[in-house]
């Protein structure tokens, strides 16, 4: 728009100034007489220089940019830092700390979008253990993973990631749109049943083997897994795995004794889920499978988590999308 009226005030000049008379050129131009005046004032004003359209400065800014800085810095120091009893940060409570400390006052309504221009989103938090030990994830980040790496591809061997899931009968709840005031309501069984299924994908061509479980998840019933899949390949296999109890029995330990020759076995620091890329995709298999949907009969539900899971096993190129490591881990391979 503003360059269709940069053009058509160019033209009224030349017009005008060819000889044709002002209301010519505002009924060819179909602009105001009044239009063509002031352009013409502008000419004889500012040059051509004044015919150029300037875009009004707006509002001021409230807070300067250091202050802006300051702000930032006290939101993601969290609301106990600043003398508030509870830890989740509320407009309310971020407009106090604004007028206190700057002596500025925001409307609570427009305290969404200068959060957003500061780099913040409305977020729900994440548990992280308080055992974890981030001396022992650097170390194996920076030393056991480019270890593995360097062997795997020395080897030709399938790098594997394992887990396991359950996927529950009485359904799983998501995020959803929906009408202001009428909250999404999904029918349950209310059976506390699970459809639990082990899986292993292949760091290099996301490669996916999973195999349902009835019943516990134990050792026995994950050795026959490996061994259905050691059965199927002929390469090595370098396998990362939690700390589950099932992964490291004495059972276990003697089933990688047995399978030295084809099998090495590496565990993940503890608590660190976020170092096994698997676990993306039981993420999207329930979002694809579970999320919002009623399962009358453990049946509907086993029918639906086999078809999400061998829609992933068919596309490995979607598995490697949405198995990407956390960025140290990346940088490190």
């Amino acid at each position: 728009m503003g360059r269709w009226h940069d053009i058509t005030c160019r033209l009224a000049i030349l017009a005008v100034t060819d000889g044709q008379s002002c209301d010519d050129v505002a009924r060819t131009l179909r602009v105001t007489l009044k239009t063509v005046h002031q352009w013409l004032r502008r000419l004889l004003i500012g040059g051509l220089t004044g015919l150029q359209r300037h875009k009004p400065p707006g509002r001021p800014a409230k807070l300067t940019k250091t202050q802006r800085d300051e702000l930032a810095a006290l939101i993601e120091a969290g609301p106990l830092q600043a003398g508030f009893a509870s830890a989740c940060w509320r407009s309310p409570m971020i407009q106090q700390v604004i007028q206190e400390r700057f002596g500025v006052f925001y409307n609570v309504f427009y305290l969404a979008q200068l959060l957003k221009n500061l780099g913040f989103s409305y977020q729900k938090a994440a548990f992280v253990s308080d055992h974890l030990d981030e001396e022992k994830r650097h170390a194996w980040c920076t030393t056991t993973w480019p270890r593995i790496v360097t062997q795997a591809k020395a080897q030709q061997a399938l790098l594997l990631f394992g887990d396991a899931a359950s996927f529950p009968q009485w359904g799983t709840l998501s995020y959803t749109w929906a009408r202001r005031g009428h909250q999404p309501m999904v029918k349950t069984s209310g059976k506390r049943k699970g459809d639990k299924v082990f899986g292993l994908i292949e760091y290099f061509t996301g490669r996916f083997w999973y195999q349902g479980q009835e019943g516990r998840l134990n050792s026995e019933a994950y050795m026959a897994f490996l061994t259905r899949v050691l059965e199927q390949v002929t390469h090595p296999l370098i396998l990362i795995q939690d700390g589950a109890k099932y992964h490291t029995s004495a059972a276990m330990q003697r089933f990688c004794a047995l399978h030295t020759e084809r099998l090495t076995v590496f565990q993940l620091p503890s608590y660190s889920p976020d170092y096994n890329p698997i676990e993306k995709l039981w993420k999207k298999v329930k979002k694809e499978g579970t999320h919002l949907q009623y399962f009358p009969t453990f049946e509907a539900l086993t029918d639906k988590v086999e078809h999400a899971l061998l829609k992933f096993a068919n596309t490995p190129k979607e598995i490697l999308s949405l198995c990407s490591l956390p960025t140290e881990l990346a940088q490190a391979a």
